[in-house]
């Protein structure tokens, strides 16, 4: 791949499990917080698999649209926009009352110094968003940063680990988690909490992240020595699939890749492709932020893009001087400041 337009076309290829569960899913699908990292392929993966599998179903994107050209881009693509600020009660109540909705809108990095913000748009937001979509299903975007970390020798953190999140960013994600779940309880909304860790594409991501660092010769802080990732295009198939698995009370699963991956090997792997040697400081701590995520690998089966994949993949994107983004994960925070 050597240009955005055949990456996106690579991002959202449906496949046909998802083109024959949207068929069994009854309903338009809304998409909140279209304009973030995955939105825009999300919403181009559930277009696709509509227009491919002949059915009759809108997908509407909703974001405030305050830059760029993201808007004109989605509607090309027959995605159908609403702009919206949803922290603004009258335009969210405005919107259509959709019988699915893909949660995605939340804020993360920032939050130290506008923590205010951050647990407005992560906690009190998904209160006003669940009696406005009481009646819908709901897949609400989270994250594994809900968890502790867990010894690198162990199984990961499953669903059924007890929760213990680390800093405010993690601690208002867990709020939102619990927001919804009452919501859930209270109206019976079908709602399932979509606990991700470190989706991939070729512009972002920890990988572009690593193999930044080994083809720039900077050094690569290894305490926190090992990750889990996952294809974005996986994550994203697993999400739109995930609206036929809501419940009430909720169901959690954990996304990710099903390999616990070493930054050191990581690193190793790119050095290779780079014909370059990683420049390593500090050791491996002995625990990481690591999840299970079987569950959802037995509900839609292993990701389709490998691990060897998406390095030869971002290799070669980085060597032809590919687009980036300037959006660093952060996944070696060990504090939980972001």
């Amino acid at each position: 791949m050597k240009t955005i337009a055949e990456l996106d076309d690579f991002l959202t290829i449906p496949s046909q499990a998802l083109m024959d569960d949207l068929r069994s899913l009854d309903g338009d699908i809304l998409i909140l917080g279209v304009g973030g990292k995955m939105g825009p392929t999300l919403a181009r993966m559930t277009k696709r698999a509509i227009d491919h599998g002949g059915l009759n179903k809108r997908v509407i994107g909703v974001s405030r649209f305050s830059s760029g050209n993201l808007r004109e881009e989605l509607e090309a693509l027959g995605v159908e926009t609403i702009a919206a600020d949803l922290l603004d009660d009258m335009e969210l109540a405005a919107l259509p009352n959709v019988k699915n909705v893909i949660y995605m809108a939340g804020n993360k990095f920032g939050t130290v110094g506008n923590e205010h913000f951050t647990w407005a748009m992560n906690t009190y937001l998904p209160g006003r968003v669940a009696e406005k979509f009481k009646h819908s299903r709901i897949v609400a975007f989270s994250t594994g940063n809900v968890y502790p970390f867990t010894n690198v020798l162990s199984s990961n953190c499953s669903e059924d680990t007890p929760v213990n999140p680390v800093g405010e960013y993690a601690q208002s994600c867990l709020g939102r988690e619990r927001v919804l779940t009452y919501f859930s309880h209270k109206h019976q909304t079908p709602l399932l909490i979509f606990r991700l860790n470190y989706a991939i594409d070729l512009r972002y991501g920890v990988l572009l992240e690593i193999a930044k660092q080994v083809y720039e010769g900077r050094e690569i802080d290894l305490t926190m020595g090992n990750v889990n990732v996952i294809w974005q295009g996986d994550a994203n198939e697993y999400a739109i699939r995930s609206l036929l698995h809501t419940d009430s009370p909720p169901k959690i699963l954990n996304i990710t890749g099903p390999e616990t991956l070493s930054i050191r090997w990581l690193a190793n792997e790119f050095g290779k492709r780079f014909d370059k040697e990683p420049q390593f400081i500090h050791v491996e701590d002995s625990k990481a932020l690591l999840n299970n995520a079987s569950k959802a690998h037995e509900l839609f089966g292993y990701p389709k893009v490998s691990i060897q994949q998406m390095i030869t993949m971002i290799a070669d994107w980085l060597s032809h001087d590919g687009v980036t983004h300037n959006k660093p994960t952060h996944f070696q925070e060990r504090e939980g400041a972001f």
